[in-house]
């Protein structure tokens, strides 16, 4: 797709988005399976019924636009998740694990805030007012779980990686 307009460019970032999300909801399971930390588990559990429901707000703007959601896969986040992947094969203790498992999901955070920012941006510049209203809904959300990773790891699980390794 040549992206000549704005609008191309949007499409792009929600097809982007799309496609991410759909990644990571493949994902989340794998990981929750492999966290031993309780508050972990459980934030990455709610994340993934968020996520869900960040993939059906995406869906509903393109059905409000009349956009197929079909685009590429977006590659950034395939890259992500495989770096998460390679972390948890590694062989490790559970705290680092742990550790190592809210350092992926962040980094996943961290591309969708990018992601959301700017096409709520552009949604704004267009004049796509409710478009924007429910991408900046998505982008609160995604702030949201990784100011929580952040407590998670600060409050508990760090300390507790650290303490093994003594």
């Amino acid at each position: 797709m040549k992206m000549k307009t704005l609008q191309d460019l949007f499409v792009h970032e929600l097809k982007d988005l799309h496609s991410a999300e759909k990644q990571i909801i493949k994902a989340l399971p794998k990981m929750i399976k492999a966290a031993s930390n309780e508050e972990l588990r459980t934030a990455l559990e709610e994340h993934l019924e968020e996520t869900e429901e960040q993939l059906r707000r995406l869906e509903q703007l393109f059905e409000q636009f009349e956009l197929p959601t079909r685009g590429p896969k977006c590659q950034a986040m395939e890259g992500l998740i495989e770096e998460g992947k390679e972390a948890l094969e590694e062989s490790m203790e559970d705290d680092v694990r742990d550790a190592a498992i809210i350092a992926a999901a962040q980094r996943v955070e961290h591309y969708e805030m990018a992601g959301y920012g700017c096409a709520r941006t552009f949604a704004e510049q267009l004049g796509h007012h409710d478009a924007a209203q429910l991408l900046q809904q998505t982008l609160e959300e995604e702030k949201a779980a990784d100011e929580k990773l952040t407590q998670i790891a600060m409050q508990n699980v760090n300390q507790e990686a650290a303490v093994g390794a003594d």
